[in-house]
């Protein structure tokens, strides 16, 4: 039995095959993250985004965010999934869903999951304003 999916895409993400894949009759508790493209960073008006992947690192990476959760959290499965690409307002960049069988375990290996994301994954967001535009989080 698989205990992660782990995915970069330049299609839509989906929260239902996040869900489906956690699912687990002896799991209590489903959590779920979902980050959204918002309309304002810093009191600047964002048009859209751009996420461009170093993808062959950026999976292992998140494998190895998926291993950790799973070893540390005592949960049953995670799913990590990441768009690339220009994104809209609203649109979904990145969905990770997590199940355990308590729901504080599915809680905390979600937030460790997108908190590390953000540090060591090469993914790099580029943010359009009315103005121009700048790459934010670029990784050394």
């Amino acid at each position: 039995m698989e205990k992660t999916s782990i995915k970069i895409t330049s299609k839509k993400l989906d929260l239902q095959e996040c869900y489906d894949f956690v699912a687990d009759d002896s799991c209590g508790g489903i959590s779920a993250f979902i980050g959204t493209v918002r309309n304002d960073t810093k009191g600047k008006e964002v048009k859209q985004l751009e996420f461009s992947a170093y993808r062959s690192m950026a999976v292992k990476e998140m494998q190895k965010i998926a291993d950790e959760a799973l070893l540390n959290f005592g949960i049953k499965k995670i799913a990590i999934h990441h768009a690339e690409g220009v994104l809209q307002i609203g649109e979904i960049p990145v969905i990770i869903t997590a199940s355990a069988k308590h729901r504080k375990a599915a809680f905390l290996a979600c937030e460790f999951a997108i908190d590390t994301l953000k540090e060591t994954v090469p993914i790099w967001k580029k943010e359009y304003f009315s103005d121009g535009e700048v790459w934010v989080n670029a990784h050394p």
